[in-house]
């Protein structure tokens, strides 16, 4: 059954672009407010979460909403320019209009988090659905529930850094916060770390103790940083994840993001290392 309690999940509500950042040269974050306030209202995602969005006349795809539901009257969605629809969606301006649908999924555990410190490991447009969840735990409303927050994000040059604002700006300023960032190879204008994201996490050998890991990036940076909480002393059940797969309807009746027995648009898109460990051997 869908996680969705918008009365009919498969009808998009309009909604209009109010604002267009562009993080990296092929991601651009777009806050999108509903047309019916009365939907805007009644939108209430948490942390993990995802959306429909459609191009009308082109298709739609299944994004992570980027914001944390702390910050009400608008959503935000971090999409990289990766085929048609996304390249028609980079096209679109402030006022535009687009349709969503949702929220779908299942959410990352921020309940079971409180009281624990928790560690963020991000790699390029991975960082977005984490986001969501960092600024939850940010949120002055929320801040004293969770322990120390810490934050390893890289990507591929200094320009493919998303969130820059937030990276070296507003979470750095949190109490109890840092943030370690890393880029795949040297550059003249970058004076920080250098390196892939799973090494860096070696070397930087964060404790498990009391400690939640949440990560999101490309396939092989999750292979080996899962790899490296295991090699840290980390349980699978200390671990958790956000899988990017094909979804499609959003509501378990397509088949396209099915692995074994689980839809990930129900099941997921948040699943800890322990349940991915249950999962069919050829994922």
């Amino acid at each position: 059954m869908s996680n969705c309690h918008c009365g009919a999940p498969l009808l998009p509500a309009l909604a209009t672009i109010k604002e267009i950042v562009e993080e990296t040269p092929d991601v651009k974050t777009f806050r999108m407010v509903f047309n019916d306030p009365a939907v805007q209202e009644s939108f209430r995602q948490k942390p993990g979460q995802v959306a429909q969005i459609s191009v009308f006349g082109v298709g739609e795809a299944t994004i992570s909403i980027t914001s944390s539901p702390t910050k009400r009257g608008f959503l935000e969605f971090s999409i990289k320019k990766v085929g048609r629809l996304t390249g028609v969606l980079h096209e679109l301006e402030p006022g535009c209009q687009v349709g969503i649908r949702g929220p779908y999924g299942n959410h990352f555990p921020y309940e079971q988090m409180r009281g624990k410190d928790l560690l963020f490991i991000g790699g390029g447009i991975g960082l977005a659905p984490l986001r969501s969840l960092i600024d939850y735990v940010l949120a002055p409303e929320n801040r004293s529930q969770y322990g120390r927050v810490d934050i390893i994000y890289g990507a591929r040059s200094a320009a493919d850094l998303c969130f820059k604002h937030d990276l070296f700006h507003n979470w750095p300023q949190q109490p109890d916060t840092r943030v370690f960032t890393t880029i795949d190879r040297a550059q003249e204008d970058w004076t920080g770390h250098v390196g892939f994201v799973p090494a860096y996490l070696e070397e930087l050998a964060p404790s498990p103790a009391n400690k939640v890991a949440v990560t999101c990036g490309p396939p092989v940076m999750i292979k080996f940083v899962l790899a490296g909480l295991l090699k840290l002393g980390f349980t699978p059940e200390q671990v958790v994840t956000t899988l990017e797969m094909k979804m499609k309807c959003g509501i378990g009746k397509c088949g396209r993001c099915n692995i074994g027995s689980k839809f990930v648009c129900l099941d997921g898109p948040v699943f800890t290392l322990a349940q991915l460990q249950e999962l069919p051997p050829e994922f």
